[in-house]
């Protein structure tokens, strides 16, 4: 069964920095995108960003490029999303999804399997 776990949620500041990491079980790990979307208070879901799983491209929604970097260590089933330069509008339940097949999906609910989400709140 397919498992995805997100861990690293918490409090920061404004201008901070905190690093979520998306544990996958369950799967062949290297046959799958892996995404992280966010749900802020007030809206739907909107994409945060994406890696590939055979040439590990990466895209971004514009509200978070240049500020976070997703990564993968396939070794550890493991995708990272660095968030740099964190802003109150950040505030949101972070998740990870997972996507059968090499490319990154064209939307959230393209998505096959979701993690349950952590936290992040960003205030001063």
């Amino acid at each position: 069964q397919l498992q995805l776990v997100e861990s690293g949620g918490g409090l920061v500041q404004p201008g901070e920095s905190l690093t979520l990491s998306c544990v996958g079980s369950g799967f062949n790990w290297n046959y799958y995108a892996i995404g992280w979307v966010r749900q802020t208070p007030g809206k739907e879901r909107e994409r945060v960003g994406c890696i590939s799983s055979r040439d590990e491209h990466t895209i971004y929604d514009d509200s978070v490029k240049g500020r976070f970097i997703i990564s993968r260590d396939t070794a550890k089933n493991t995708v990272y999303l660095q968030m740099n330069s964190l802003k109150p509008g950040d505030t949101g339940v972070y998740y990870c999804a997972a996507k059968d097949g090499y490319v990154c999906p064209g939307s959230n609910d393209k998505y096959d399997d979701w993690g349950q989400g952590t936290q992040v709140s960003v205030s001063a």
